[in-house]
């Protein structure tokens, strides 16, 4: 037999050989793509698969005998590639989602506080023509529907704002000057009715079970005359600083009225010119949430006025008819107090209870108390909620902070104002939310099945 056909199987086997190892290297190599590069795993699975489908093939027709050959151990200078170093996570993904979140709410709150403290100093360094602003817009929101009626009868708007305007001053000129004339007509009978009450008050404790003794009552009488003498210079200098109160006291009187007289002449005018100052993305907003902010102030003016009118008049008859004295300026005291929610009230009952208990004696102090708080208690369960309305409905805790708050930052004007910037902040805050969500609302898909059946309303029709 020749050797040619030995020497072609030799040449056969080892060109074999020589592609199951490239091969064996082709799938390593696949293998380490795959490993580094995992978005295209699919389209490698396939190159794969159809890599040793042909190896597989080709070593059979190879064999001869159509069964697949054993995978051969790679060569001994197969490089394996080193596994990539893992890669360091975000800083931003291995904080806490908690913290995160808190971290966010803080840097906007401590730059809404800064903003806020900002805002004080300024109205803490105008405060005379921030009260006079504030004062002036409350005045116009209880004289502006007499312009508006005077209006709606065919009055220049000019004219009617001249006439409601001078009205309104001159009523309130003549309850100021009515207070003033009658304390200083009844200051000298006043006086020696209080210097009666004292004495009357000191028989009083003397027997009373409180076992005060004279000796007692002599070191608090000489305690309190060694106080007002200690401080004389300071009430000296509080007398000095009166003619500088009472200089800002006039110069806030001439603005309030200024800024009236514009504000009911021109106050939509001043109002489209404020819109103009805000963004255009949220002028829309602003402009709705205007008109609701002022009928709330309307509408807690007028009611404040109407309840403070009750309180006054029920409270002034009740002591008048106990002849406690200067039971009209009481009454006045009344009803300005009760411009102050709940603890102008206080004030202003426990001044008539007092005035009582000095003129008059303990039993006619008591039957003050008894009608001041008889009129306190109608006043706070069914006037305030009938008269004012849902509009102004703010909670006593709001009002209580509210006034504490004013009345520390600017004194008694603040305590005034306090609660009415509340109900009008109450007012915008909720137009403003609910403006936001209008455009959710109104791109949302409609209902449809089972859902439309849901939120569809019921009709009840009668049975036959």
């Amino acid at each position: 037999m020749s050797r040619v056909p030995g020497w072609l199987g030799r040449l056969g086997a080892g060109l074999t050989e020589m592609g199951d190892r490239l091969n064996a290297r082709r799938a390593q190599a696949e293998k380490d793509d795959d490993f580094d590069g995992g978005d295209d795993f699919g389209r490698s699975n396939g190159t794969d698969r159809g890599g040793k489908d042909s190896a597989a093939s080709a070593a059979s027709t190879a064999n001869g005998n159509g069964t697949p050959p054993q995978p051969p151990s790679p060569p001994s200078d197969t490089l394996v590639a080193a596994p990539a170093p893992a890669a360091r996570p975000d800083p931003a993904a291995a904080v806490p989602w908690g913290m995160r979140v808190a971290a966010e709410a803080g840097w906007r709150l401590l730059v809404l506080a800064g903003t806020v403290w900002v805002l004080m100093r300024v109205i803490s360094a105008v405060q005379l023509v921030v009260l006079a602003f504030v004062a002036a817009l409350l005045i116009t929101a209880l004289l502006q529907p007499t312009v508006a009626r005077l209006r709606r009868y065919g009055v220049p708007r000019g004219l009617a704002t001249a006439l409601t305007a001078t009205l309104g001053f001159v009523v309130m000129g003549l309850v100021g000057w009515f207070v003033v004339w009658q304390v200083m007509e009844n200051i000298d009978n006043l006086s020696d009715q209080i210097q009666d009450g004292i004495d009357e008050l000191q028989r009083w404790l003397l027997n009373s079970p409180f076992h005060v003794t004279e000796d007692q009552i002599k070191d608090i009488a000489k305690s309190l005359r060694e106080a007002v003498g200690a401080n004389t210079d300071e009430i000296t200098s509080a007398g000095l600083e009166g003619v500088t109160v009472i200089v800002e006291a006039l110069t806030g009187i001439l603005l309030t009225m200024f800024s009236t007289l514009f504000l009911l002449y021109d106050g939509k005018r001043i109002w489209q010119w404020t819109l103009k100052l805000v963004p255009a993305a949220a002028r829309p907003g602003v402009a709705g949430a205007g008109p609701r902010a002022w009928r709330t102030l309307t509408a807690y003016v007028r009611g404040t006025v109407i309840v403070a009118l009750i309180d006054a008049i029920f409270i002034g008859l009740g002591i008048f008819f106990l002849d406690v004295p200067m039971a009209v300026p009481l009454a006045v005291f009344i009803f300005l107090f009760a411009f102050i929610p709940l603890v102008g009230a206080v004030v202003s009952g426990a001044l008539a209870v007092v005035v009582a208990l000095v003129t008059q004696g303990v039993f006619t102090a008591v039957m003050a108390l008894l009608v001041v708080l008889a009129v306190q208690q109608i006043e706070g369960h069914i006037l305030q909620p009938f008269i004012l309305g849902r509009a102004v409905r703010v909670h006593p805790l709001a009002v209580v902070l509210s006034v504490a708050a004013g009345g520390m930052v600017a004194g008694i004007g603040g305590a005034v104002v306090a609660v009415p910037l509340v109900a009008v902040t109450n007012t915008v805050v909720g137009y403003l939310r609910s403006y936001s969500q209008e455009p959710a609302l109104r791109t949302s898909p409609v209902p449809r099945g089972a859902t439309a059946t849901g939120v569809a309303p019921v009709e009840h029709r009668p049975s036959s």
